[in-house]
């Protein structure tokens, strides 16, 4: 029996013979109730509302009162009056990944959107709001992953299976920064998610700065900013399902998502129609559970799997780096990396901070070597800001403090080093080469 037939079989099996379905009874907003539904409904269920024979419009549950379901669209509500059928999906929401899903461009709804054709689906449904592997059964972070970026590479070296966050305000170049590692990687395959994107930017990120070279094993999942809180939310869902079922193909997965905020702003946006209490600005209490469970799904496997390692944006508010959103997802991931504005106006890009950015696998993943050549450029770098405004206004005189007048003398090309173009990569090795002869070290390559 060949393949297509045995996923014809398995779709006929899994066709039910009848429909349950309720009747709406109010809609207020993007909330509508229905009932008459029994026993069939539980929270994320997915009910269809069919106005028309020709309309179809998909909802989930996201509460209950009164003895009536609360659902939200994933579509316009157009249409929809008192007595529309609302038919009830009794299977969970899932989506069947494929490795023909590389260089696709996809919508929230697993929908291909780039109009290269169907989109050819996989024998292995994996469920949109899937357990992470149990703790115990997880395998550790694996070795170094090469990224591309020197900064990230040297600095604030990243396993396999690590969780990053990459925290910046709006126009800092996060994306830019996220697409170069998505282009350079060593990873197998990268999933990247643009959640709640200007769709005006969505064509740029792709032709511009991911490229051909990184679109072609990519599998991007877009869901821009002017479509409805669900779509936006189940983006990361899907990005996060796509990237698990290649991590059960052994494969080594870079997770990227942009951002995390938007995520959290469509929770509170569905939880808030839903009368969730709103807490921290304005977040309600199942905002920073969604997080936890969204960002515990990526990381090592169990035994014989591969790995997903997670590059998450959060887009920080008003730059404050304490908001709500920033400090919960500190707390969750295995390191940050912090992008400012004031490295940014100087033309640096990336503008990453290295003395306020932290990687949890470091200093193990490095050599003896290695580690002397990041504590002393850290040590060169924190000399020179510390004395900045002095030196800068010729209070200080050359000869009285040694460190200082190293620190003056080699900023200059660690401030270089750290500057990157976007066409340009840079190899974990090549990076640890160029930053020793910024520091007048002697390095032996490891990979020599």
């Amino acid at each position: 029996m060949d393949r297509l037939t045995q996923k014809a079989l398995t779709a006929i099996e899994n066709t039910t013979d009848y429909e349950v379905f309720g009747r709406v009874t109010k809609i207020l907003g993007l909330l509508v109730e229905i009932a008459g539904f029994g026993q069939n409904l539980s929270i994320g269920s997915i009910v269809h509302l069919r106005p028309s024979d020709e309309k179809d419009i998909p909802c989930e549950v996201i509460g209950f009162r009164d003895k009536h379901a609360l659902l939200m669209p994933f579509g316009e509500l157009e249409g929809v009056g008192l007595d529309c059928p609302a038919v009830i999906q009794e299977s969970e929401p899932t989506i069947c990944p494929d490795e023909r899903w590389l260089g696709r461009v996809i919508n929230a709804m697993a929908e291909p959107i780039d109009g290269k054709g169907p989109l050819i689906q996989g024998g292995t449904p994996i469920p949109l709001r899937n357990k992470p592997p149990l703790p115990h059964s997880r395998q550790r972070i694996g070795e170094k992953l090469d990224l591309g970026v020197r900064a990230v590479n040297s600095f604030l070296s990243t396993c396999q299976g690590q969780r990053m966050g990459i925290f910046s305000g709006s126009g800092v170049g996060k994306s830019v920064a996220l697409s170069m590692m998505a282009r350079y990687t060593e990873a197998d395959v990268s999933v990247i998610g643009l959640v709640g994107e200007r769709g005006r930017e969505v064509q740029e990120f792709l032709e511009d700065d991911l490229g051909e070279l990184g679109l072609n094993r990519s599998v991007v999942i877009v869901a821009t900013g002017d479509e409805p809180a669900l779509m936006r939310r189940q983006a990361a869902y899907v990005t996060m399902a796509t990237a698990e079922y290649f991590r059960g193909q052994g494969k080594k997965v870079l997770c990227l998502m942009d951002s995390v905020t938007r995520f959290a702003m469509a929770q509170r946006e569905i939880g808030l129609s839903a009368g969730e209490p709103p807490t921290s600005k304005g977040y309600p209490p199942t905002t920073f559970g969604e997080l936890s469970r969204l960002l515990e799904r990526a990381g090592p496997g169990a035994q014989g799997e591969g790995s997903i390692t997670g590059l998450f944006s959060v887009l920080v508010e008003g730059d404050d780096y304490n908001e709500p959103i920033s400090d919960a997802v500190r707390g969750i991931i295995d390191g940050h990396i912090v992008m400012e504005r004031k490295i940014a106006d100087r033309g640096r890009y990336p503008a990453i901070n290295v003395l306020k950015s932290v990687s949890r696998s470091m200093p193990k993943c490095l050599s003896e070597e290695q580690n002397l050549i990041i504590k002393k450029a850290k040590k060169i770098i924190s000399r020179y800001e510390d004395m900045e405004e002095l030196i800068k206004l010729g209070a200080y005189r050359k000869g009285s403090d040694g460190e200082v007048d190293e620190a003056i003398m080699r900023y200059p090309k660690l401030e270089q080093f750290l500057g990157q173009d976007k066409d340009e990569c840079t190899s974990i090795e090549e990076g640890f080469e160029l930053l020793a002869l910024c520091l007048g070290l002697p390095y032996k390559r490891q990979d020599s």
